[in-house]
């Protein structure tokens, strides 16, 4: 993509033109420039539009213009129908004549192969030199649903939304999920301000528009599909930027199941794969996941349609037991967070239920609604009022319009006021159900998103509620700076590595680097008995698979036949691997094995990795990712989020272990990437953390250096 940087202004003669060219206007049907031009014409594009077709006087009453130059200067916005062997001269031609913008459709360009790359850089190189905005190539155009200009070919339902009504802006680098996305919130009553398909990103990108979505007065929510961010800071300026305005950003990027770079010269680097930092890095500028297309409708939905963002702590209100054993296993099993509600603590709740039901949470109120409606509405009303719930489900069997009848008006009833800013979410539990289409639009007319599946609510909300658990307190990482690091350059041994960053604080072993089999007896005879002897060479990233750890030596004899013999082991291993020594290290106590390392990734900057470790840290990959700007209270809870979090809490009478120091370790490790450009990867694996109050050591150090 261009180096350019689009301000507002030019973006917005792209998304609110004034006049429109249209080359390659068509009458044919089918064809995209007759689907974009009945598109204008259909909607009554309020500005000019110039049809341009050398082989017609005029299409839909409108003058043709034989080619682009002859085209009024200054033109706001052209799209282009035209085969790409046309496209590169005619958007030369089109910025000459001072057009503000284009939107090419064409396709064949970088995904095409390097004919089609050098096209499409030519193209970024036009957008920089005249400053005139592009979207795509291989776009679906884009379409502004406040001002009705549908600059796409594809039939479009121009819901415009009334005003003052909440609305999503959409940036997709998907024409068919833009599309596709639109066409789910639609029916929901769930309103688009603007939608862009980015395609290629020859020019511009999600990050601009994201960046003017902030600043859009109709846009309450942003929605994206993204692939590659190609400018990760620009893109962190803009999510930072919309967390301020308070417009939540909902993203759906494909990528978990790539497979870590096999290069990888660390457990850190394998491990640290890039759609993990990725979303890490976003998650703390407040970026909201959606895990498939149907989840990122879902959250739209509810961010569009409730009064406010559910916080922590749900409540639900449902008529089963056996559906109430069944929301238990789901909320266990996405993570979501259900508050425990009894009669002692639950007065006005406690009041509003008829006597042989239980307060409870999941609330199970039976049948009784059936026969006394307002139940549905004094129990409801009751949750919302709790400062303890953060957001509310409506869990309800439709069955037929007979019980709708009975429901729905009752539960309407909870939100018609005005008086409760609280998200209420009503989610059916039978599916398929004949439930007439008012009732579900007057839930939504007062703010009570309308699910056909309790699931699909619960996804939806975990998702949402995860945003109120974050702490996003902006800090600033304090760098250290690692002495002599400049000096080095490839892979950093552990003697070396652990001599470097044990002046900063970091827990090491007591350990002495030999050349030679007295050495490393004097080495020990030094540090004190026993001890263990570790095979060190930048080429041996894992010793023990090479035999190069031996343990427990109790002599200065056991020290210098083991010398001989480590020595060995490798060279069966390896033949190539050329030792520069052994590392001899005081036998620490045993404890509980963790992995902390880190990594400097060229575009996302630094990252760092915590969990649990050892030799099968990669196979179990219960890690946590970390941004470096972390306080240790978040990195402590970021750490008690690991699948196996409670053995650091201490299980089945173990002692609860110093998850203080090992937070403390994490942060250190960031402070040192943020002050060591050069430093691409910093492995420490393992890490022993001991019982509360005595603290963690790394045994086992590697490190990455890389200079510019």
């Amino acid at each position: 993509m261009s180096g350019i940087r689009f301000t507002n202004e030019q973006i917005d003669r792209l998304l609110r033109p004034k006049s429109v060219a249209v080359v390659g206007a068509s009458d044919r049907h089918g064809a995209l420039g007759a689907t974009l031009l009945n598109n204008l014409v259909q909607y009554e594009f309020d500005g000019d539009i110039y049809p341009v077709n050398p082989k017609r006087e005029a299409i839909q009453g409108l003058k043709c213009y034989p080619s682009v130059v002859e085209l009024p200067e200054g033109v706001d916005c052209a799209v282009l129908a035209i085969p790409r062997p046309f496209v590169l001269d005619t958007v030369r031609q089109l910025a000459e004549r001072g057009c503000g913008a284009v939107v090419i459709y064409s396709a064949g360009f970088s995904e095409a192969g390097e004919e089609g790359m050098k096209e499409q850089l030519e193209l970024g190189e036009i957008s920089r030199q005249y400053g005139m905005v592009i979207e795509g190539p291989n776009c679906l155009g884009c379409t502004n649903y406040i001002q009705r200009v549908p600059l796409t070919f594809v039939e479009t339902n121009m819901k415009t939304p009334p005003k003052g009504t909440r609305a999503v802006g959409i940036a997709s680098q998907s024409g068919a999920i833009a599309a596709v996305l639109a066409t789910v919130l639609h029916p929901r009553e769930c309103y688009v301000s603007h939608s862009v398909s980015t395609g290629n990103e020859a020019a511009s990108g999600v990050e601009d528009y994201v960046q003017w979505l902030v600043d859009d007065e109709d846009t309450h929510v942003i929605g994206l599909y993204v692939e590659t961010l190609r400018r990760p800071e620009a893109f962190i300026r803009a999510a930072r930027r919309a967390r301020a305005a308070g417009k939540p950003i909902v993203m759906l990027h494909p990528g978990k199941s790539n497979k870590a770079q096999e290069s990888a010269a660390t457990h850190t680097g394998a491990m640290a794969g890039d759609y993990q930092l990725m979303k890490a890095k976003l998650t703390r500028e407040g970026v909201i996941f959606a895990d498939t297309l149907e989840e990122l409708g879902d959250i739209l939905t509810i961010a569009l349609t409730c009064p406010s963002l559910p916080g922590t702590g749900m409540a639900v209100l449902g008529e089963s037991g056996a559906l109430r054993g069944l929301a238990f296993d789901l909320a266990e099993e996405i993570g979501l967070q259900l508050l425990e509600l009894h009669d002692e603590d639950s007065p006005e709740l406690r009041a509003a239920l008829p006597e042989f039901v239980p307060v409870s949470n999941p609330l199970d109120i039976t049948a009784a609604g059936l026969s006394e409606p307002e139940i549905y509405t004094k129990s409801l009303t009751a949750l919302l009022a709790d400062d303890r719930v953060g957001s509310v489900v409506a869990s309800i069997i439709q069955s037929d319009p007979v019980t709708s009848e009975i429901k729905f008006p009752a539960i309407m009833k909870v939100l018609q006021d005005g008086s409760f800013t609280k998200p209420l979410v009503f989610a059916g539990v039978d599916e398929g159900a004949t439930v007439p289409q008012h009732y579900i639009d007057g839930l939504r007319k007062v703010g009570i998103p309308w699910f056909p599946s309790t699931e699909r609510a619960y996804r939806a909300i975990s998702r949402l509620a995860d945003l109120a658990k974050r702490d996003l307190t902006d800090r600033s990482a304090q760098p250290l700076t690692v002495a002599g690091i400049d000096a080095l350059n490839g892979v950093v041994p552990e003697y070396k590595a652990k001599e470097l960053l044990k002046p900063l604080g970091l827990a090491f072993p007591n350990s002495q680097f030999a050349a030679t089999a007295d050495e490393a007896a004097a080495a020990a005879d030094a540090i004190g008995y026993p001890v263990v002897m570790k095979a060190q060479a930048a080429d041996l990233g894992h010793k023990s698979d090479a035999g190069g750890v031996l343990l427990n030596l109790k002599t200065a004899d056991d020290v210098r036949t083991a010398f001989g013999q480590i020595f060995k082991n490798v060279e069966a291993y390896n033949a190539a691997i050329q030792l520069d020594g052994v590392l001899i290290e005081a036998m620490g106590k045993m404890g509980t094995e963790m992995i902390v390392g880190a990594k400097n990734d060229p575009q996302w900057g630094p990252i760092v990795l915590a969990g649990f470790g050892g030799v099968t840290a990669e196979i179990l990959q219960d890690v946590k990712l970390f941004t470096p700007d972390l306080g240790v209270d978040q990195v402590k809870a970021g750490l008690l989020e690991l699948k196996q979090a409670a053995i650091l809490q201490g299980y089945r009478g173990s002692p609860a272990l110093d998850v203080d120091a090992l937070a403390q370790l994490i942060v250190q490790i960031g402070q040192v990437m943020n002050g060591n450009s050069a430093i691409r990867e910093i492995d420490l694996n393992p890490v022993i953390i001991h019982p509360k109050g005595e603290g963690v050591v790394a045994l086992d150090a590697l490190m990455l250096v890389e200079q510019d």
